[in-house]
């Protein structure tokens, strides 16, 4: 249901929590210099599980909407667990505050801890700007399609256009023809009226002739 690359993101935290637990377990059997180094363990695993918990949010935002929401949930599981994890490794920091100084660091693991919030940092901005890259392809990706199936409507188009053209041509033709035709009949209809006038003509001028024959000879 999910990527490749979101599934192994998960594999990992699951990994990194189980360490989690692992710690939380010895915590509490243990002092001194042994609890300071289970504290900078649970820090680090706890640093990369949060990176590794927004790579997770980063491909569920690129995941389709019908997995979006399952893989959403899942990662607010994980949320919580890192955040439980968190509360354990402030109250083990309080509770061991009278032995070191005000914060719970010596001047090296404050150094550390500055370098990881810088890697940290760094690693998120990386990632914003992977999301942006990756947004911009989409919307690459969509606008081409989007111009592939504007070309293919503007061929059909042009295809009816033609089709409507070579029609008119032919219409035109037709016409042409049919005009052709008209004056062709009309041609003849004058010419028979013409004939036809010449034979009333003929016909009348001989029924002169036969009157003024009986009548006046």
């Amino acid at each position: 249901m999910s990527s490749e690359k979101f599934e192994s993101l998960e594999d990992d935290l699951n990994l990194l929590i189980d360490n989690l637990k692992s710690c939380e377990r010895n915590l509490s059997n243990s002092s001194g210099e042994e609890r300071k180094s289970l504290l900078r363990k649970v820090e680090k695993k706890l640093e990369e599980a949060n990176l590794t918990l927004h790579e997770l949010e980063s491909e569920a935002k690129l995941a389709p909407v019908n997995y979006r929401t399952q893989m959403l949930g899942k990662i607010r599981h994980y949320r919580n667990d890192i955040e439980h994890y968190s509360r354990i490794m402030k109250r083990g920091y309080n509770a061991g505050a009278g032995g070191v100084d005000n914060s719970g660091f010596d001047r090296e693991e404050r150094l550390e801890s500055s370098n990881r919030a810088k890697l940290l940092q760094g690693h998120q901005s990386l990632q914003r700007a992977t999301e942006s890259i990756a947004r911009s392809h989409q919307i690459a990706a969509e606008t081409d399609q989007i111009g592939v199936e504007i070309i293919d409507e503007l061929g059909q188009q042009r295809e009816t256009l033609v089709k409507t053209r070579d029609r008119l041509t032919e219409t035109d033709a037709n016409l042409v023809k049919s005009r052709q035709i008209l004056k062709g009949m009309l041609r003849r209809m004058m010419t028979d009226k013409m004939i036809l006038g010449v034979f009333i003509l003929i016909e009348l001028a001989c029924l002169g002739g036969v009157i003024y024959w009986k009548f006046f000879s």
